[in-house]
């Protein structure tokens, strides 16, 4: 008997060199929440996706002849690491977050892995169109996981964040400290998140076949009440500028890629005499001009263009996700809808004012410029503040979605262009081959649900 416990305790003590502790498989919520959060700003937000995105909307351009990404030579290989990205690295890892807080009674941080899914979701199926959900995440018991309609993503999404608005009501007294990135667990910002994100997707529907556009106007504005009051309020991530903690955009527009700012937005707010333009864009080393690139043209030095601003692109700049800027022309956009353009005028012109006020302009150019851009007609109101918020969401990809559903603001596909400008991205080569689903042969020029002709 000896002999046998002996050599059981021996075996047991064998086996166990096979657990990595420095890979568990079972960590604490205050773990898994803050490298989720880095990646939503490096790779939902700011990712290879999001870049290729920019290029659609003529915010960037890389200095380099055609074909690429920029006159929309774009394969499906092209976003295998994005569907990884939104798919392995961060919904599912939401998953193991909110599961765990559920189990665990730490209803504050099952709140925050809602919000997170909800956005990152919603980014997935704007991108995408139909996208899996409801059947995915159950590991090897289902590895092909069917497409469901992007009208019941959008459902999910909603659900999503009316259960996190509930579980941060229930008030819990354990919250996120230093491990939560975006707000440093002040779960009142949180509950501001959820708001602006409801109205944010239920703009989104207000050409969507069976909705109309009054109601989903009177739904954003409900949720706007209750959302970011201030600029303060901002999902902002800030990166410490260190090596190996630079900012994504930072990396985007390092001499490697060869990306600098594009001729449609320099020349729009040069058009406009817009004072934000030396905050949001340095003028061209050789010249001391702002000077952006033209997509199709023939490449030039790097010294003859524009960069973004340290606001937007420094080493150590912030990523601005969701803003009080964009609720605030979310609210104008609404009440267009609702009761007019001399309605829209006063939160319309707030919204301007808001984002002149974060970026440092004076006060005296803000209101110079107001005067010029602030009166709204029947005729111009949506174009004006699609156009307004395009600046302010500059390097957002809530713009590719903005110009899909208003067409604003005006965009004519590039010198060279292989296609129309693209109105959705392709699907990963990757899931193509592992899950393979009817959805899967749609074309960039196809339209998703909600982007009604």
């Amino acid at each position: 008997m000896i002999v046998l416990i002996t050599s059981l305790s021996g075996c047991k003590k064998f086996l166990n060199v096979n657990k990595d502790p420095n890979n568990p498989t079972n960590v604490q919520e205050a773990l898994l929440l803050a490298p989720i959060e880095v990646s939503i700003s490096d790779n939902v937000y700011a990712g290879n996706a999001p870049v290729i995105i920019q290029d659609f909307i003529q915010g960037i351009a890389p200095n380099q002849p055609n074909p690429g990404f920029w006159n929309y030579q774009v394969f499906n290989t092209d976003f295998d690491g994005d569907w990884n990205a939104f798919y392995v690295i961060t919904m599912n890892n939401l998953k193991i977050l909110n599961d765990k807080a559920e189990a665990d009674a730490k209803l504050n941080y099952a709140a925050i892995a809602k919000i997170l899914t909800a956005y990152t979701l919603g980014t997935a199926t704007d991108f995408w169109g139909d996208i899996p959900y409801s059947q995915a995440f159950q590991g090897i018991s289902r590895i092909t996981p069917v497409y469901d309609k992007q009208e019941d993503i959008y459902k999910d999404v909603q659900s999503l964040l009316s259960s996190a608005i509930a579980e941060i009501g229930q008030a819990s007294t354990v919250t996120p400290g230093t491990d939560d990135y975006f707000y440093n667990g002040t779960m009142s910002s949180w509950l501001k998140l959820a708001y602006v994100l409801k109205a944010r997707y239920f703009m989104h529907l207000t050409k969507a076949p069976g909705y109309t556009a009054a109601v989903q106007a009177d739904s954003a504005l409900n949720a706007l009440t209750k959302g970011m009051q201030a600029n303060s309020d901002d999902l902002g991530f800030a990166y410490a500028g260190a090596a190996g903690t630079e900012n994504s955009w930072y990396l985007t527009f390092s001499p490697v890629s060869t990306y600098v700012m594009n001729s449609t937005v320099i020349d729009s707010l040069k058009a406009r005499n817009d004072p934000r333009l030396p905050k949001m864009a340095k003028t061209a080393v050789n010249t001391g001009l702002y000077t952006g690139r033209t997509i199709g043209s023939i490449p030039g030095d790097l010294n003859a263009y524009s960069y973004p601003s340290d606001y937007y692109a420094g080493i150590s700049a912030s990523n601005y996700i969701v803003t009080y800027n964009e609720a605030l022309f979310l609210q104008a956009e609404a009440t267009l809808i609702k009761s007019g353009y001399s309605a829209a005028q006063p939160v319309y012109q707030q919204a301007i004012t808001q984002h002149m006020l974060k970026l440092g302009v004076a006060q005296t150019d803000i209101d110079a410029y107001v005067v010029t851009r602030g009166t709204l007609t029947a005729a111009n109101a949506l174009q004006r503040i699609m156009e307004e918020k395009s600046v302010a969401n500059f390097l957002n990809e809530e713009n590719w979605t903005d110009w899909r559903r208003t067409g604003f603001p005006l965009l004519t596909k590039v010198s060279g262009a292989l296609s129309e400008i693209p109105r959705r991205l392709l699907y990963s080569e990757s899931d193509i081959l592992t899950n393979p689903q009817p959805q899967q042969s749609a074309k960039l020029t196809d339209r998703v649900w909600w982007d009604a002709q």
